[in-house]
């Protein structure tokens, strides 16, 4: 019997020698086994695994990007890593998956409160530039970014124009930008941060309502389409600007309402017209943004 097992394991032997053999004839086989540590002997155990990872390693060559990539494992290359007199298979990331990684890493800067998943993804480079009355609006951002990277006291925006021109995009590309520079911010939907906090008395309710009157930079989106109630203007919104404009922390907001519609609309509540304590948030937001008009085509169609 032991001269049977004997004769096997010759024979198997045998086979994987031939097996390597073949497997050298290709030259990127070869170069990759050149680079490692062992001795042919060792090598011969582990062909069918190295003819993979030289596979995976060609294909990256011609790389498609990481969405056609045709490894196992998208953005990853099975590779080969000694291990003492032996060797550890492993997956590890290619620089294309490394890099887009990364790129996203700035994310963790960015609260976003009900909006769209485009709004969170806008970036300057996707925003229409076919409009010349996106230029003032352009050139505040610049000067914008200028003076806030420079610890300068900053004015935020207030843009408002007719719906579906892209006010919150443009808005959300800034602070995507700043968020690279490891700038934090916030992008609320207004009235669904009214609804949010109204359902979150008892339970979270000073946790939202203090981040969002400290995050370094505040976008309140469609300011104006709520259903304005003393509360909501004087214990919520009232609040927050005053602390940010004492603070000097840049808050924009986007509407449909010029300032003057806005204050009509913020006077009105089920006590009935409160036009000094209107008056009183639209002057709070002036000291806050430099005013800005966005009358376009609906982007959104």
């Amino acid at each position: 019997m032991k001269k049977i097992n004997a004769l096997v394991d010759k024979t198997n032997i045998n086979k994987l020698k031939s097996y390597y053999g073949e497997a050298l004839n290709d030259p990127n086989f070869k170069r990759y086994v050149d680079n490692i540590d062992l001795s042919d002997e060792i090598l011969i155990k582990y062909t069918s695994n190295l003819e993979d990872c030289v596979k995976e390693k060609e294909q990256c060559k011609n790389c498609p990007g990481l969405k056609k990539c045709p490894n196992t494992f998208k953005g990853h290359i099975y590779s080969a890593i000694k291990a003492g007199t032996g060797l550890n298979f492993v997956y590890l990331p290619c620089n294309k998956f490394i890099k887009e990684k990364n790129s996203y890493a700035y994310k963790k800067n960015i609260t976003c409160f009900d909006l769209p998943k485009e709004i969170s993804n806008a970036s300057f480079s996707n925003a229409y530039r076919d409009d010349n009355k996106r230029l003032p609006i352009f050139k505040y951002f610049k000067d914008f970014m200028d003076s806030y990277l420079k610890n300068k006291p900053s004015k935020g925006l207030y843009l408002s124009g007719s719906f579906g021109s892209g006010k919150t995009y443009l808005i959300a590309a800034l602070f995507n930008e700043l968020a690279k520079k490891d700038v934090s911010s916030a992008l609320v939907y207004y009235p669904e941060l009214l609804r949010s906090l109204k359902s979150s008395f008892g339970t979270d309710y000073e946790e939202k309502f203090t981040f969002i009157k400290t995050v370094p930079l505040l976008l309140l989106d469609d300011i104006g389409a709520e259903s304005t109630t003393s509360w909501s203007r004087d214990e919520v919104l009232g609040p927050i600007l005053q602390y940010r404009m004492e603070e000097e922390l840049p808050t924009f907001f986007t509407s449909n309402l010029t300032l003057k519609e806005l204050e009509i609309v913020l006077s009105i509540t089920n006590s009935g017209a409160e036009k000094v304590k209107a008056k009183r948030i639209i002057e709070r937001i002036k000291q806050l943004t430099v005013p800005l008009e966005l009358i376009s085509k609906n982007r959104r169609n």
